[in-house]
Formats: C-alpha cells, structure tokens, sequence
C-alpha cells in the first residue's frame, strides 16, 4: 500500500465542490485523513478566495492510476482542460507525494507547491508532519515551521465533511 497525500481546492461553488471530492476520494482510498478546511486569497491572478485543504490516504493504486482518478474526479465536478493554469476553479485536485517517489511524470512528485504555498503546506501538516520530504530533506513539520511569506494568508473556515 501506498501513502498518499491530496491537495484540495476550490474558488467556485466552495463548499459544494470540496464536499464532492471528498465522497470522491473516500470511494477509492482507505483510511482516509481530512486536514482542516483552510480559506485564502487566490495566488496568481485575482480572483474569489479559495478553499484548502489536504488529504492523507494509502492505495494499492498504481501513481498513474491515481492521476488518472484525481482527473477524472476534476472532471466530474466541472474542470475543463483548457483552464487557465492562474485561474478560478470549480476544483484542483493535486497529488503532493505518493510515498518517496521522486519523479517528472505522470505527476511532478513532490510537487513544487508544497514548499512554496502556505495553503498547501498548512494543511499538509496537520495530516503529515513527520512525513520526510524526500527532495527537501525536511519533515512536512520542519517545512512548516520555516514557511515565511506573510503575503499568503489563510485562515481555518468551518467546514462539514459530507
């Protein structure tokens, strides 16, 4: 069985779209870990805010199947290919790791957005903090207690999973 962790997000129909994912995600994985649901301001073009958040699960999944899942369950809620990348979203699924795998495709693991974005990592270590990211050489914890970039703001929203 795989570890994998799942960023979630969504500036479109909020509550409605991480509700869809998430009885998505709980279909195909097990021993699913919802992080709490984190509000923040669009990063990259001006927009609604966005609901964050992260989740934890194990697979016996191959990476490419899993990929192919997170897809089609954008899909499923009204993503089209032809998004913008800094755009509004109906929802982002992103894969952030699957185990230790350090690769290009079908995914770029680790995803770059971990280190980077508070309304990734935040949430990420809730569900993760002694995950050991295997390109930063760090805990998700360690990550996080360095994170500093007070321009990315994000606050805990009160969220019911479905």
């Amino acid at each position: 069985m795989a570890q994998i962790y799942i960023s979630l997000g969504s500036n479109i129909n909020k509550v409605h779209h991480m509700q869809s994912a998430l009885i998505a995600l709980e279909s195909h994985f097990k021993k699913i870990i919802h992080s709490s649901v984190f509000e923040s301001e669009a990063v990259g073009f001006a927009g609604n805010n966005f609901y964050n958040s992260v989740v934890a699960a194990t697979t016996s999944m191959a990476l490419a199947d899993v990929c192919a899942l997170l897809k089609q369950i954008e899909r499923d809620n009204g993503r089209t290919a032809s998004d913008k990348k800094f755009s509004p979203r109906t929802l982002d699924l992103d894969l952030l790791f699957y185990d230790d795998v350090i690769c290009q495709s079908p995914a770029q693991l680790p995803r770059d957005e971990i280190t980077k974005n508070a309304f990734v990592l935040q949430p990420l270590s809730e569900v993760a903090p002694d995950f050991y990211h295997p390109v930063a050489k760090q805990t998700v914890a360690q990550l996080w207690s360095a994170y500093n970039n007070p321009q990315q703001k994000l606050w805990k929203v009160e969220f019911s999973n479905p």
